[in-house]
């Protein structure tokens, strides 16, 4: 069963670098981003994690906690963060779990449905579909999902324009349009009349009967 927007986020309890972690309540009320990863020591993560890093105060800002998940163990995760430091720049202080059972990204329904995994010489390629991000919110639902090949790396930027948008939107009746980027105006609900939007937002921007823009009170 794949994991869909609003289900729970699969719980989970693994070891990581910050210790053994118990994801819900780990999470507490905050916004939780869980981004994949098929080995240790690949380029392309490298990259990733040191972006994730990098953003550390735009994460603290957003209440959010970001999480990664790599098929190694913690020891080769202790490694792997001197690299992510050294190329980054900045600490990766936030936790890198431990999966080498598979346990996450099988949760997680990350793997294909068919799959052959050694039990030695596990290359990256038999875990390549173990690339993608996951927005959780307080309440533990997904409410947004991102899955990348092995050659694409993700870009951050645009997962935490993402996340803006999801908690723009979270429990107000408005939508984004495409390449919303936060103090754009925002789509209002259609489950609003012209009247109930009006009330609630104030003047409204119709450009067609069902699209109509409004500013988003802060």
């Amino acid at each position: 069963m794949s994991v869909r927007i609003n289900d729970i986020a699969p719980d989970f309890t693994a070891s990581s670098t910050a210790g053994e972690i118990r994801f819900h309540d780990w999470l507490g009320d905050n916004y939780g981003i869980i981004f994949s990863h098929p080995r240790d020591f690949t380029p392309v993560c490298t990259t990733e994690f040191a972006a994730v890093a990098q953003l550390a105060d735009e994460w603290k800002k957003r209440n959010t906690k970001v999480i990664g998940v790599s098929v190694d163990s913690v020891g080769d995760h202790d490694k792997w963060k001197r690299d992510i430091e050294a190329f980054g720049g900045s600490p990766a202080d936030f936790p890198i779990i431990d999966d080498t059972s598979l346990t996450v990204a099988k949760a997680y329904d990350m793997l294909p449905a068919e799959y052959y995994l050694p039990t030695e010489g596990r290359a990256p390629a038999h875990t390549a579909t173990v690339r993608t991000v996951y927005i959780v919110g307080p309440d533990k639902k997904v409410r947004l999902t991102m899955t990348y090949p092995m050659s694409v790396g993700r870009n951050f930027a645009e997962i935490l324009r993402a996340l803006d948008a999801v908690q723009a939107t979270d429990g107000v009746p408005v939508a984004t349009p495409a390449n919303w980027t936060p103090g754009q105006d925002v789509i209002v609900a259609l489950s609003l009349n012209d009247a109930q939007a009006k009330e609630r937002f104030g003047d409204l921007d119709v450009r067609l009967p069902y699209l109509r823009f409004a500013k988003r009170p802060v």
